[in-house]
């Protein structure tokens, strides 16, 4: 299997990465904006961890990205759109810089990633596209100031998911979209100072990697909120 995982430098990713790789037969791309912490995670799994450097929100460093898979394999089995950014202020003062910088990195990378990869997807075997979005941005859930550019961004890539599922699933390709609850991570620190949250992101990246795996057997185009508690 031939996996994609953005955002895999830390936290969550970081951990999804490495369950991926516990398996020999998976080859990971872990892509992420740290070339330190990527070159010690290619360090505990030289064999099936190919490691990038880049942003995913230049379309440069996307088409490198379609480049580096089309050398190592001819289908992607998976991808996990899982990097995020996050700021946490009031909406008066949310400036244009920083929301396009939330929206380029929660919505339009995803967006333009997906689109680079889908000729090596589907088609005769199967593929799964797992989008990582928030609670929060999931309507009706509760919500919290100083969150409205990340939780109204989570909540595009809920409804993206959507789309992508009606429109590829005459490709062979299933499209869902997990909406995260309180995982104690960098991020949820910058969200909520001092909030400690029941789970961790190890034991968050063992569900949705169990999930990624088999989910698309089961579902497509869902939105399913993964959440034992939200602050």
């Amino acid at each position: 299997m031939f996996a994609v995982v953005t955002g895999a430098s830390k936290g969550i990713g970081l951990e999804i990465v490495k369950q991926l790789a516990v398996d020999e037969e998976n080859t990971v791309l872990a892509i992420a904006r740290s070339s330190k912490e990527l070159n010690l995670l290619k360090k505990s799994s030289p064999h099936n961890i190919i490691p990038f450097t880049g942003d995913i929100t230049s379309p440069a460093a996307i088409t490198k990205i379609q480049a580096l898979i089309k050398k190592n394999t001819k289908h992607v089995d998976l991808l996990i759109n899982n990097a995020g950014f996050l700021v946490n202020k009031n909406f008066a003062n949310i400036s244009s810089k920083e929301l396009f910088q939330v929206y380029n990195v929660n919505v339009f990378a995803p967006f333009l990633l997906t689109q680079k990869l889908l000729p090596l997807m589907g088609k005769k075997n199967r593929s799964h596209i797992v989008n990582i979005s928030s609670i929060g941005g999931v309507q009706g859930s509760s919500k919290f100031p100083g969150l409205s550019a990340y939780s109204s961004s989570k909540a595009a890539i809920a409804g993206l998911t959507e789309c992508l599922a009606e429109e590829l699933k005459s490709q062979n390709i299933a499209c869902n979209c997990l909406a995260l609850g309180a995982v104690q991570t960098e991020m949820l620190e910058k969200a909520f100072p001092g909030y400690k949250a029941k789970l961790s992101a190890k034991q968050m990246s063992n569900f949705i990697v169990d999930f990624a795996l088999t989910g698309h057997q089961y579902f497509n185009g869902k939105i399913i909120p993964v959440s034992s508690t939200t602050p």
